[in-house]
């Protein structure tokens, strides 16, 4: 009795774990693509639930259409050629590129395929309605994975060498090309994980609810967040001052130069030691050989008594 109690606590205990279904999908290839299909379909949706349960779903709704493309067909026409894959998220569609190589913040197939349940789930936790891309993006990449190397290394270089921007202006980069689009990723990737971190894991799943309820985004984000979009952006870059500060003015010349100064005056002053510590060295030797090579001192002479 006492280990089926036992067992029922780690049972009861567990169930929230899996209190979210995985997302279901429903895959379509032409046969050239039937490896991909068959990769597809052989990738395990069961950890996904996870991104239900940050977007606040209680249910991730109907199998979502996941369809194989050409990168020639008409899927694909007016879409960039870095470009793996895209989601309509109020028809539940994703479509993947399999030819093409996955760029920035994605590696395999799979990623973009996980990146792309994650913007339908997001649309379906809205409600449908509007929601701002550099949001849709960074709350996409922030719930799919954990947070890597590669996107510390990249928001590092986009805060380090890049203009403080707004958040409208971020927004903006995802017109641009691949090179601006990965610096958009990764600084609205580390955006919604500031509101994640100041507001509350479940912050971004708040907007969303108010989203879905009618409110416009930037009032649904100043409801959660108790503060208006300015403030919230502030926020934002001063927990970014260690980059955005310190490491440009270690960088910058000026610091270069002390520093150079003080490595040449530390250089100096061992120099001059060791000149000092040569000299005295000589000079002992030097003493050591004089008293060598001088003549022995001159014995006494007894006086003569004789007569």
């Amino acid at each position: 009795m006492r280990g089926a109690a036992v067992l029922l606590v780690l049972v009861l205990t567990a169930l929230p774990l899996f209190a979210q279904a995985p997302p279901a999908i429903v895959v379509e290839a032409p046969a050239e693509l039937a490896n991909a299909r068959a990769r597809i379909e052989a990738y395990d949706l069961r950890p996904l639930s996870a991104i239900v349960r940050l977007t606040g779903l209680k249910d991730p709704g109907p199998p979502m259409r996941v369809v194989l493309a050409d990168i020639h067909g008409d899927l694909a026409r007016g879409v960039p050629s870095f470009v793996a894959g895209y989601a309509v998220g109020e028809e539940g569609l994703i479509v993947l590129f399999p030819a093409r190589t996955p760029d920035y913040p994605h590696d395999t197939l799979e990623d973009v395929l996980r990146h792309e349940v994650a913007h339908v789930l997001i649309s379906r936790a809205a409600g449908g309605q509007d929601v701002p891309r550099w949001f849709h993006e960074g709350f996409a990449v922030a719930v799919e994975r954990p947070w890597a190397l590669e996107d510390r290394t990249r928001l590092a270089s986009a805060l380090v060498f890049g203009p403080r921007l707004n958040i409208g202006a971020v927004d903006a980069l995802f017109g641009g090309g691949q090179a601006a689009q990965a610096t958009a990723y990764a600084l609205s990737a580390a955006i919604v994980r500031h509101l994640m971190a100041a507001y509350g894991e479940d912050a971004p799943a708040r907007v969303l609810r108010e989203v879905a309820a009618g409110r416009s985004f930037d009032d649904a984000l100043v409801t959660v967040t108790a503060q208006p979009l300015p403030r919230v952006e502030d926020g934002f870059w001063n927990a970014q001052r260690t980059w955005t500060t310190w490491v440009p003015l270690l960088a910058s010349t000026t610091i270069l130069w002390i520093v150079v100064i003080a490595l040449g005056a530390v250089a100096l002053r061992r120099i001059r030691q060791r000149s000092l510590r040569l000299r005295s060295a000589w000079a002992a030797e030097e003493a050591l050989a004089a008293a060598r090579d001088a003549p022995d001192a001159a014995e006494p002479i007894e006086p003569d008594n004789r007569r």
